[in-house]
């Protein structure tokens, strides 16, 4: 049975840029995902707890709500708090990385370092993990 084609996985892009969510999202829907996007920090977390994806791939640096602070209430909502969470910014600072780490994301990509086929494979690797157990499941 094949593993990332017998489910189709249910993936959250939180991105204020409405061409690189549009780029993103089309790439997820050609392999198979289910994509909801958002726009903002505030939509992405209303989003993520009425959709419950698999994983988020979520900006820092948006309006209303920044990735860092969607992260933090994502972390704190039962319902919310087991989703892996990839932080996907133009942030590439020590400490920016060191917080979203911190915070609870499972990984940190600097968005000028992936073109968007290396982050859907680096998003499946991290869906695989988790299925196994061998991530924050």
């Amino acid at each position: 049975m094949s593993d990332s084609k017998s489910k189709k996985y249910r993936i959250l892009l939180v991105e204020d840029d409405a061409f690189i969510s549009d780029i993103y999202a089309a790439k997820f829907k050609k392999e198979g995902f289910v994509v909801f996007t958002a726009l903002d920090g505030e939509i992405g977390l209303e989003v993520s707890k009425k959709e419950l994806p698999d994983i988020i791939l979520l900006d820092i640096l948006m309006p209303k709500m920044d990735g860092f602070q969607v992260l933090t209430q994502l972390k704190e909502l039962n319902q919310t708090k087991k989703i892996p969470v990839i932080l996907l910014s133009n942030l590439g600072q020590a400490e920016d990385v060191k917080k979203g780490f911190t915070l609870g994301a499972e990984d940190f990509l600097i968005k000028a370092h992936f073109v968007p086929q290396d982050v859907v494979k680096r998003v499946e690797t991290l869906l695989k993990l988790s299925k196994k157990g061998l991530k924050n499941v």
